[in-house]
């Protein structure tokens, strides 16, 4: 297949760039390359430098699928310029998905996020229940998937709601739970954790990202779906990291409520399965940093990257 793939320089689509490659199809990255470009030259791969904020008609030609990544990432770099993440979010999306159905692709594959639900202590988070975002990030997640809903006559929609991800990456990012923690681990000796109650769901990088290559091939596979496959706290993170790294765990207190219990039964009815866990995502952590090949540094924190660029103007 023929796909374009936004935000293909981040840290999902630094691992699912190769493995689309791997299978065959011929890619097309769209990236503001912010936070660097790590993917490597293959004949089937072109790496544009662009805005999805200014789609071009050109990247539709042709193109069998769009895997629409490119968002601002978290509730802290959303806040650093609200607006911004408006712009990004829905409104870029919507131009996309029309330049998408005027040149006939026909699958729009997008990367939600399992936050939309906000605070929710239902025992089982799953996609019917109504979505209460607290931040920006979340709202314009939320508003995104209402855009791509209402084309779903037009082309096939596939949401995915992703738990927080973890694992390595050529594009790797310090700033998300597992990893964050497993890094102070190694670098500090010393964990903070923030609350440590708070229930999050969590999903392998090397699982979201076959999971797109599934849908990709099961084109079937319309509307919302969940995507986290384990759901535990904060403090229990850090606990699992303890038993790979000698290191102290420091609790403080929190004023980030989020707390809620992903049920992914709705993706696992359609055949996909998930290969690898948190455990194996802190052991993979552990190995690159013993081995010298990762370091604590500050590119892989999107809201230092982002304040240094200057995009909170």
């Amino acid at each position: 297949m023929r796909i374009l793939l936004t935000g293909g320089c981040g840290y999902k689509g630094s691992v699912l760039v190769p493995k689309l490659l791997a299978e065959g199809h011929e890619v097309l990255v769209v990236d503001t390359q912010w936070f660097g470009n790590y993917l490597l030259p293959h004949k089937n791969l072109t790496v544009l430098k662009a805005d999805t904020r200014y789609p071009e008609n050109d990247w539709f030609q042709n193109r069998d699928a769009v895997i629409h990544l490119a968002s601002v990432a978290n509730d802290p770099c959303s806040d650093l310029n609200p607006k911004l993440s408006w712009e990004i979010g829905p409104l870029a999306t919507m131009g996309l998905v029309e330049l998408a159905i005027k040149n006939g692709v026909k699958q729009f594959i997008y990367a939600s996020s399992g936050s939309v639900y906000g605070v929710n202590d239902a025992p089982q988070v799953t996609e019917d229940l109504p979505l209460k975002p607290l931040s920006e990030y979340n709202k314009t997640k939320m508003v995104t998937e209402r855009v791509l809903l209402s084309y779903a006559d037009k082309l096939a929609v596939q949401i995915v709601r992703p738990a927080t991800v973890c694992g390595c990456s050529l594009r790797m990012r310090l700033d998300v739970a597992v990893n964050m923690m497993t890094m102070q681990a190694l670098a500090n000796g010393v964990m903070t954790v923030f609350g440590g109650d708070q229930v999050r769901p969590n999903i392998h990088i090397d699982d979201i990202t076959d999971l797109y290559l599934f849908l990709l091939d099961h084109s079937e596979v319309q509307g919302i779906y969940n995507a986290g496959f384990e759901n535990i706290s904060i403090l229990q993170i850090a606990q699992m990291v303890q038993k790979h790294v000698a290191a102290e765990i420091k609790v403080t207190p929190s004023s980030d409520p989020r707390s809620y219990r992903l049920n992914s039964d709705r993706l696992l009815s359609t055949g996909f399965k998930p290969k690898k866990n948190v455990e194996t995502a802190i052991q993979e952590i552990v190995k690159l940093h013993q081995c010298g090949d990762l370091k604590d540094e500050a590119r892989f924190y999107n809201l230092k990257t982002m304040k240094t660029l200057g995009v909170d103007a």
